[in-house]
């Protein structure tokens, strides 16, 4: 496969993935990346040190760990020895094809995330003292960092080491590239569990009045931390709310999400939508409250209710609230 097709299929999917609505990174995102590495050979080799460029294309298996196919073409790679009817070196033509997984630090969003990788590839690379190409397989491990300047759009640099499992020998590269991550964010579905002890009953005010009487009920529910999965513990509380509405079924409620100070206002943003939608889903999916009359709406960090500097304050931080009133005789 030449560079030029490489390439081409890279800035394709550039393309491509400008034309959708771009997503948070995260779990389910894809990164497609291009690159140039400067290539340290083994003395043995009797090959002077040239330049790899090429692409790679990366799927995020979670928020952290990426696992990444790349192809490269080597370019002024020439031996050292073999000198050329113009005065020349041989010019030694190759490829290199890598698989690694990548693990990040930090949180997703804007922002500064170094990585450690590790993996295998293969090399196909012309001879330096006679024809034919040698095949050799490499363990990789590298390190480096990415700055993601938006969601979306971000720059690379790095240094990898390489063990030539059939050689026996230790080569290295460094190298930058630029690239696009798309696709990720997807909202995380509450799981539906049976309700593992009998909820109480809503806390409602039946006693009747000669005149109306207002009653109500709240719902306040906490989250794990990055996470917008529904707790276990929470059913019980959001199946109270859902049984209000049912026995009101001319009010309405609003679920708001909201988050502790830790990661960017962005991807707070979104976390707190996701976790209003997961409760939002529940009252809607579990307990059968009607769609239309349940909205939610994410606050991010905006509105915490505790001291953001204590663990104890961030947890508080971490919750959904909804309310509903309704008049009674």
């Amino acid at each position: 496969m030449k560079l030029k097709n490489t390439l081409g299929v890279v800035i394709g999917s550039l393309v491509a993935a400008t034309s959708v609505s771009a997503l948070a990174q995260g779990q389910g995102a894809v990164e497609v990346e291009a690159f140039g590495k400067h290539y340290f050979t083994d003395s043995s080799r009797k090959l002077e040190n040239g330049e790899l460029y090429g692409a790679s294309i990366g799927y995020f298996l979670t928020d952290d760990v990426e696992l990444a196919l790349s192809y490269g073409e080597y370019h002024n790679l020439n031996s050292k020895d073999r000198v050329q009817p113009n005065g020349g070196h041989k010019d030694i033509k190759g490829s290199l094809a890598s698989l690694d997984a990548l693990y990040h630090f930090g949180q997703p969003g804007v922002g500064l995330r170094p990585y450690v990788s590790a993996g295998v590839a293969h090399q196909s690379i012309g001879q330096a003292e006679r024809s034919g190409r040698d095949h050799s397989t490499f363990a990789n491990i590298g390190t480096g960092l990415k700055y993601y300047f938006s969601e979306n759009f971000y720059a690379r640099a790095g240094v990898d080491g390489q063990y030539n499992i059939d050689a026996n020998e230790s080569e290295w590269s460094a190298g930058v590239g630029v690239g696009l991550n798309f696709g990720g964010g997807a909202r995380t579905v509450a799981a539906v569990e049976p309700t593992p002890e009998p909820a109480p009953a809503p806390i409602v005010d039946t006693e009747p009045e000669p005149e109306p009487e207002l009653v109500r009920v709240e719902l306040d529910v906490k989250f794990d931390f990055d996470k917008s999965r529904v707790r276990e513990e929470s059913y019980g509380d959001i199946k109270n709310l859902a049984d209000f509405l049912n026995q009101y079924p001319q009010t309405t409620t609003t679920v708001e999400g909201h988050t502790d100070s830790v990661g960017t206002d962005a991807y707070n943003q979104k976390l707190s939508e996701r976790r209003a939608s997961a409760v939002r889903d529940v009252l809607v999916n579990q307990y059968g409250v009607e769609g239309g009359r349940v909205s939610s709406v994410g606050y991010g960090e905006s509105r915490p209710v505790a001291d953001n500097a204590t663990e104890e304050g961030r947890q508080i931080n971490r919750r959904v609230e909804a309310e509903v009133e309704a008049e009674v005789r």
